[in-house]
């Protein structure tokens, strides 16, 4: 008998550990012979821990499995009359309703088996790259439509073109793994699950620029993460996936991984490099741009996770394959995650066009505590706060822009009708002062005077004034930061106060 247990850190986080030690224990006690595989999370975070057992029928779901619950599964005979059995993960409609591009495997391997990998699609995508000239794979990224999905949603085929354009002895590919949004954990779930996905990519991108090292650099609290990806960077190279002539072709690629110090602002492109350079994690000012001046003044890539992950599935199936699915100029599918207090939190990937409506209701089964939804903040810790009256809008990089939101990494983070909007506006104003680099003034004083300025609006002190003040000063953090940090700490700020003028005693 075949059983699954899930590795991912959530599922640990919830003791996985335990109920794998305890599923092999009472097999033993009961003289059955077990085969226990630790595959990846299929995302159903309320189910965690989710055991699956092979049967003829496919693999059947039972969750959420304590240690307690483990004589009682062996004395149902794993059936149906179990009170935790689910059926087949693959008929569950929060699955059966998803669009699993880049999650495909997700739940289904184990995250360091090249076997597994290799039969679900793995590294076609590479051998395709191998067999075409390098101008040809950037052409496929381009066609693509693929956006950068860390937030920027900048074109990701302009920087490979870019980099292949520049003339340098030495280019970099580097992944920017400092996930530090709230709410979101697809890139953590990306290398803990199904690591060889991002290593495709990565190698993808040096063959089609030239680069011939790379990095990933992730935070430090991620220990899974980073543990998965140094053992799977380790049997790629080892099966000739990495290092020098891969697969047997002219292109070499060396990846290696480096832990950061769990910085927020180091997610922010030129401050990551700073960092992986040994250095103070400061933002640098742009131009020279990182695609012709990045890693040690050489041409990089840097690409945000699941962008990398992103790519495998578009050299496997063609540009036109990925570019079919999405709306406007949001193409292809973008991993969504659920979180806050929210009655099914897991992860969503769905093409682009989709609505928070949808999201959390049909997919997340609204809010965990039963009351009504007030506020959803999309994109991060700096994103704005969605009111009802714009859950309808299309997930879209545009239609969100509009409205003065942003999609961001896919972060959905749920408020109940308990939630206080100001006190909301307020931490993200704190956390950009805590978080700031301090090399430019917007961000690093507007961020302090933005703390005690709503202060004095939450305390009635000369309101009217105390807000266009307000206003003034997400105006200029806007226009005058350096970088992202300070440039929309504002977007919560302005959406709480313009959505929700009662929680800060104002009229509505």
């Amino acid at each position: 008998m075949i059983v699954y247990v899930p590795c991912d850190s959530a599922a640990l986080a919830v003791g996985a550990d335990e109920v794998a030690l305890a599923l092999q224990a009472e097999a033993d006690r009961r003289g059955l012979a077990i085969e226990l595989r630790r595959n990846s999370s299929r995302g159903l975070f309320w189910l965690e821990p989710l055991v699956e057992v092979v049967t003829p029928a496919g693999r059947i779901a039972f969750g959420p499995v304590a240690e307690g619950d483990v004589t009682s599964l062996f004395d149902a005979d794993w059936s149906a009359s179990h009170p935790l059995h689910l059926g087949r993960p693959e008929d569950m409609p929060f699955l059966q309703k998803q669009e699993r591009l880049t999650f495909a495997r997700m739940g289904i391997t184990r995250p360091l088996s090249l076997a597994d990998y290799e039969a679900f699609e793995g590294f076609a995508g590479l051998r395709k790259a191998l067999l075409v000239a390098p101008t040809e794979v950037v052409q496929q990224v381009l066609d693509s439509g693929l956006r950068g999905r860390g937030g920027a949603a900048f074109p990701a085929g302009i920087k490979w073109k870019t980099v292949a354009a520049a003339q340098a002895t030495q280019k970099y590919i580097v992944c920017n793994a400092d996930e530090g949004d709230s709410g979101t954990y697809s890139d953590r779930m990306t290398m803990e699950g199904d690591p060889f996905m991002l290593i495709e990519g990565m190698a993808i991108a040096a063959v089609a620029t030239g680069a011939t090292q790379g990095y990933v650099y992730i935070r430090s609290e991620y220990p899974h993460a980073v543990a998965t990806m140094r053992r799977a960077i380790e049997l790629a190279t080892a099966a000739g996936f990495l290092g020098d002539k891969l697969l047997g072709s002219a292109h070499s690629f060396h990846l290696h991984v480096r832990m950061a110090a769990g910085s927020y602002v180091c997610g922010e492109e030129t401050a990551m490099l700073e960092s992986l350079e040994g250095k103070r994690g400061v933002v640098r000012a742009k131009p020279p741009l990182p695609a012709l001046s990045g890693l040690f003044g050489k041409p990089t890539v840097i690409n945000n996770v699941i962008t990398l992950a992103s790519v495998p599935i578009i050299l496997a199936r063609g540009a036109a394959f990925y570019r079919n699915y999405g709306v406007g100029r949001s193409h292809g599918t973008l991993p969504i995650q659920l979180a806050g207090n929210i009655k099914h939190g897991g992860l969503v990937e769905k093409a682009f066009g989709v609505t928070l409506r949808e999201l959390m209701y049909d997919f997340g089964g609204g809010s965990a505590s039963g009351r009504p939804i007030k506020a959803v903040q999309v994109g991060g810790p700096l994103g704005a706060y969605v009111p009802e009256s714009q859950w309808d809008i299309p997930l879209d990089y545009e239609a969100y822009a509009a409205v003065g939101a942003v999609v961001g990494h896919g972060g959905i983070v749920v408020h109940d009708d308990r939630a206080n909007m100001a006190r909301l506006a307020r931490y993200a104003m704190e956390f950009c002062a805590i978080e700031s680099c301090g090399k430019c003034t917007p961000c690093r004083i507007g961020s302090t005077r933005g703390v005690e300025v709503i202060d004095r609006i939450r305390d009635g002190e000369n309101r009217p004034q105390q807000v266009a003040l307000l206003r003034d000063l997400c105006d200029t953090m806007v226009h005058g930061s350096l970088c992202a940090m300070g440039g929309m700490t504002p977007f919560p700020v302005l959406s709480a106060l313009n959505h929700y003028p009662q929680d800060f005693g104002l009229p509505v």
